[in-house]
């Protein structure tokens, strides 16, 4: 018996050899899978220029699970779509933070973006967190902007008055709450990501103290970047204005 373990581990090495020499330098693994999807194409990309480029097509014949390899310079949101064949949807769209390593994304063909579940990368858990208070301010919105309609209807001066100012805290509390967020997780790649994505019209010296507040190594990822060119390109527009 002690003999086949030599065994094991030579074709352990020789499978890890294998799948390096297959998928080259890719640094992250996707699995997943779409419960009810049976034939069709699953998409993976990418935004570049505020366009989405498709970077892996995966053709789904009989089997509900995926998987893809992929190379990513640092931590990035990508986005899994769904290509169903027959009918178009707007639950057709998955976004998700990659990141180096195994990243498991378990859904289902009916509730393709509602019932996903993904584990495996701790900017996706992140950004998770974030989005379930993000939630209450885009509920708040709704709600007055749902009496903001009645109140017109009625020609209720006061209550628009009223709304009016509700709405107005309500944003000022979910920019800042977003800002001390990207602040209080500088550590993560997501941060300068939410920074970018969800207050980019914020006063400047909230985002100058954002973008201090990230380590190294989030400062030199793609995100990172781009929100220390914008700060600067901020600061710059800014002083000229003042001339």
């Amino acid at each position: 018996m002690k003999k086949l373990f030599p065994a094991f581990a030579a074709l352990a090495l020789l499978v890890s050899a294998c799948n390096k020499e297959t998928h080259g330098d890719a640094n992250v693994h996707i699995t997943g899978n779409i419960k009810g999807f049976k034939s069709g194409k699953l998409f993976i990309k990418k935004e570049v220029d505020t366009t989405l480029v498709n970077i892996d097509t995966i053709e789904v014949d009989g089997n509900s699970a995926f998987e893809s390899y992929l190379k990513l310079e640092s931590p990035e949101m990508l986005y899994l779509v769904i290509d169903r064949g027959t009918t178009e949807s707007i639950d057709d769209n998955l976004k998700f933070f990659a990141e180096p390593g195994t990243v498991n994304i378990e859904t289902t063909l009916d509730y393709f973006y509602s019932k996903a579940k993904i584990t495996g990368s701790k900017n996706h858990d992140k950004y998770e967190e974030f989005k379930k208070v993000r939630k209450r301010f885009i509920d708040e919105h709704l709600e007055l902007l749902q009496k903001n309609i009645e109140a017109t209807a009625a020609a209720d001066v006061a209550r628009l008055d009223s709304i009016a100012g509700a709405e107005e805290h309500n944003q000022k509390r979910r920019y800042l709450y977003t800002a001390n967020f990207a602040l209080n997780n500088g550590k993560f790649e997501v941060a300068p990501y939410i920074a970018l994505t969800e207050i980019q019209d914020i006063n400047t010296k909230y985002l100058d103290t954002i973008q201090k507040g990230m380590t190294k190594k989030v400062a030199a990822s793609k995100y990172g970047k781009m929100l220390t060119n914008y700060v600067a390109e901020r600061k710059k527009y800014e002083a000229e204005a003042v001339k």
